[in-house]
């Protein structure tokens, strides 16, 4: 029976976010709980416990989770064995020609090859580019290769061919073979059905090499779900998927939470109208932005985690280690912040909890933006003086007053945050002045303006639920899939027939995991984008909307694009390298805010001196967020409390509430 009850859980490096959602009533918990590493099904209900409800309670718990990213930043991997065609299996030593450090030669030029030489081995088999069989898979090799790799003592293994994504008979008649005695085998053309060998066998290995830890997370959380509540998991394309789809893809979990973040604020872009926004989430331990354009987060296929090429369609998040919790230091005379984080155990040294180095949050609370009368994550109680006594050594070494070094750290940590967003927008083509800046996250809205100014942007939205916002969007999820499948067919040479038969293929395999929980193809929505580029370019670009059935239509689309991003466009040939296909099931977990107050002016709680840009600390009126009513309208400076976050509002901007809850604040910045 249907217990009304839908459930988003973000667990984040520092603390696990709840959002739980009665539909027929309209009812809406929150709530924020120190996330555990150490325990995380205990994490997950205690998170449920935080809103006053057992699992049993819910219909849908839709989960994003760090696990993934955590195992490969960390280098936490199963032994991961890897089987390549003859002749290929160096392809993760070689890589690419580009250094990781251009002018420091004392440094290893590339990373260590994730799986050691010992454990690749090959076996004889050979494909054309177009997929012809050139050289059949030999069983006797097969047979050799499996034997090595048993007795090699690797956990989970790797298959990439050479243009198995082509064609994969190959692949899978290996695959058959090794799943016999192998549980975890993970597959190129299922992994990354795309040429770029290098960066496909080692997407492929990093998928290997996480296998067995995910799958035994699905297990544990499998074990403890009852009976008659459903779990999804969010995954780093923006939809969520079940744990039976993601098992033997375990990379959809490697942007998990963030991609959750883009998801819900795509969704208030939409609905505010906003054309151009940037999702600024700012949590304990990492920053996250992203573009969004037209209520979409942006998707990119190339990226890297931890170093490691990671070549599949996802949020396209750019990352950095500056969040509430990083660390401060003096590395040769310059102040760097981050990316080593204080995190959830110890954390901050005002949290007072065995934490003695200066973080981000400890600067800000010394500045005056945080209140030490607030509990934080149900149990955190903040110290101002045990930030002062974190950053007074920092001061000293710089010859400044722990005032000036808290300061000098929130600039150093928004100058980090300041490139994020270049890269996000200029890097694409889009002036980033033209955005509204959407901030969330425990962090976000506190450093939002400032950052705003910096980057010359003139209005910055601050979301009801902004401090739990991933898990917001957890809530919200349509569940969806997404893959991206290499074509590289010339202009002169279009072959409808071949793109159409691409296309259907694409669309019959995302769709199945969809239809096996129940949604009729109907009611389904697909979004497909085209990868194009010049004959002989190296990279292509992307054309959303692609007119894959009028090749006249889209070579156009792609001279436009290509002259926006780069100021030229030729009437040289082009080609279709790639389409990446989306297919989604869209569902009603729109969360609606609790009713506003009354139009009442609002009063401050408390004034007390914060220190701003100009250096000096100045009165500043507190005001807590639940008080202001629709059309409220406050010029700062002034400071926004709600139950779990910040909001800084500094001289010079101004801020109003509207009657969703969320806050609008003008920066100041074009004036």
């Amino acid at each position: 029976m249907p217990k009304g009850w839908q459930v988003g859980i973000d667990v984040g490096g520092t603390f696990t976010d709840v959002i739980a959602h009665h539909r027929a009533r309209g009812e809406v918990r929150s709530a924020k709980v120190p996330s555990r590493i150490d325990d995380r099904i205990a994490g997950l209900l205690a998170a449920l416990h935080a809103v006053e409800l057992d699992w049993a309670d819910v219909d849908d718990l839709i989960h994003g989770t760090t696990i993934v990213t955590n195992a490969i930043i960390q280098g936490e991997h199963a032994k991961v064995a890897l089987i390549a065609t003859r002749g290929f299996s160096d392809t993760l030593a070689i890589g690419r020609q580009n250094r990781r450090h251009l002018y420091r030669l004392d440094l290893p030029p590339k990373l260590t090859p994730q799986v050691p030489a010992e454990r690749r081995f090959e076996v004889a088999e050979r494909l054309d580019h177009d997929g012809r069989v050139m050289t059949a898979l030999d069983p006797a090799s097969v047979e050799d290769a499996v034997g090595w790799v048993e007795a090699s003592g690797a956990e989970a293994v790797a298959v990439s061919l050479l243009h198995s994504y082509a064609n994969p008979a190959h692949e899978e008649a290996l695959s058959e073979r090794l799943r016999k005695r192998f549980p975890f085998v993970a597959l190129s053309h299922r992994v990354n059905p795309e040429a770029r060998e290098y960066e496909r066998t080692a997407t492929t290995a990093l998928s290997a090499g996480v296998m067995p830890l995910a799958a035994a997370y699905m297990d544990d959380l499998e074990a403890a779900k009852p009976e008659d509540s459903r779990l999804h998991l969010f995954h780093s394309a923006g939809g969520m998927a079940s744990p039976a789809a993601l098992r033997d893809l375990p990379l959809g979990l490697a942007a998990s939470g963030p991609a959750a973040g883009v998801a819900a604020a795509g969704r208030m872009a939409r609905a505010l109208g906003i054309e151009r926004a940037i999702s600024f989430d700012m949590g304990g331990t990492t920053t996250d932005v992203c573009l969004i354009l037209d209520g979409e987060g942006q998707i990119a296929s190339d990226r890297s985690l931890g170093g490691r090429p990671l070549r599949q369609p996802m949020v396209a998040v750019e990352s950095i280690g500056a969040g509430g919790g990083s660390i401060a230091r003096l590395d040769h005379g310059s102040l760097m912040v981050g990316p080593e984080s204080a995190g959830a155990a110890p954390g901050p040294a005002c949290y007072a909890k065995g934490g003695d180095r200066p973080t981000v949050t400890d600067a800000n609370l010394l500045l005056g933006y945080m209140d030490t009368d607030r509990v934080l994550g149900g149990d955190v109680r903040l110290d101002a003086r045990a930030a002062h006594n974190a950053i007074a050594p920092l001061g000293a070494a710089m010859d400044m007053t722990p005032e000036d070094a808290a300061l000098g750290v929130v600039r150093v940590a928004n100058a980090a945050m300041l490139r994020a967003l270049r890269r996000v927008t200029v890097e694409r083509g889009v002036d980033g002045r033209t955005c509204t800046l959407l901030a969330f996250g425990g962090a976000g809205p506190m450093h939002a303006v400032a950052l705003a100014r910096a980057f010359a942007i003139d209005k910055v939205v601050v979301p009801a639920h902004s401090s739990m916002f991933s898990a917001l969007g957890c809530v919200g999820a349509e569940m969806s899939y997404a893959q991206q499948r290499t074509l590289r067919m010339a202009a002169e040479a279009w072959d409808q027939a071949r793109v159409d038969g691409v296309r259907r293929e694409l669309r019959a395999t995302l769709a199945a995991p969809l239809s096996a929980a129940g949604h009729e193809d109907a009611a389904l929505t697909v979004e497909e984008v085209a990868m194009v580029r010049y004959s002989g370019q190296s990279y292509a670009i992307e054309i959303a909307d692609a007119a894959l059935d009028d090749p006249a239509r889209l070579g156009r689309a792609f001279m436009e694009r290509h002259r926006a991003l780069y100021g030229f466009a030729t009437e040289e040939p082009w080609e279709l390298v790639s389409i990446r296909m989306r297919v989604a099931a869209p569902r009603n977990g729109e969360v609606r805010s609790p009713a506003t107050k009354a139009n009442e002016p609002p009063s401050p709680t408390k004034t007390q001196p914060c220190t701003f840009d100009s250096g000096e600390p100045v009165p500043t009126p507190r005001y807590d967020r639940a008080g202001l009513s629709p059309d409220s309208s406050l010029d700062g400076p002034v400071i926004v409390d709600d139950a779990w976050s910040t909001v800084v509002v500094p001289p010079g901007a101004t801020l109003t509430a509207d009657d969703a809850g969320h806050l609008h604040i003008a920066t100041g910045a074009g004036t």
